[in-house]
């Protein structure tokens, strides 16, 4: 033996760091402080926030990340969001189920999600979408009362090691940008 072969299969690890063989100055700090309400279960919102937000005047739009409002139904940001982008389609009815939405929103609600597909793909450069509705709490659903489609828009590459082994999103760009930048896609659709 040459006196390696006892530390064979050893991390080094350095006790200034949780992560083994990683030091502070290689350690990458990640911040996204606007998603700590989120996960702290901070409601900040009295009631259902799909009927909330499109109470409030339309002059409160940005704030509210409500991008365009129909007869029925209207988009808005995800404020916890899977992708960048990732939108939402709510109708202004309360309904949980999907078979008791009136057929006119139920319509509404389709017609624009096919609209944020377009304005996504558009706008930001969405390579693919995820079109789709998490009905009831078994099935995913945040909101479990007032049912809504969600549009979240995928890129080659975009699940990487930090979804799928440190169980976090890395988001590059701030709501409020997006906002801006989607915004005048729907604004060419009314």
């Amino acid at each position: 033996m040459t006196g390696d072969e006892e530390h064979v299969g050893e991390v080094a690890r350095d006790t200034r760091s949780d992560q083994p063989g990683v030091g502070i100055e290689g350690l990458q700090r990640l911040w996204a402080p606007w998603r700590f309400g989120y996960i702290a279960g901070a409601d900040p919102i009295d009631g259902c926030p799909f009927c909330v937000l499109p109470e409030r005047s339309p002059d409160r739009d940005r704030e509210s990340l409500i991008l365009h409002r129909g007869t029925h139904a209207y988009v808005i940001f995800n404020a916890y969001p899977y992708n960048p982008g990732h939108l939402m389609v709510v109708p202004y009815a309360h309904a949980a189920d999907l078979e008791h939405l009136e057929a006119e929103a139920a319509a509404e609600v389709f017609a624009l999600g096919r609209d944020a597909v377009g304005v996504l793909k558009q706008r930001i450069g969405a390579q693919g979408i995820n079109l789709g509705m998490n009905l009831g709490g078994v099935a995913g659903a945040g909101i479990t009362d007032h049912l809504h489609l969600h549009a979240v828009p995928r890129w080659g590459g975009d699940t990487n090691f930090m979804s799928v082994i440190g169980a976090a999103r890395v988001l590059p760009k701030a709501l409020e940008e997006l906002y801006d930048e989607l915004l005048p896609g729907f604004e060419a659709r009314r």
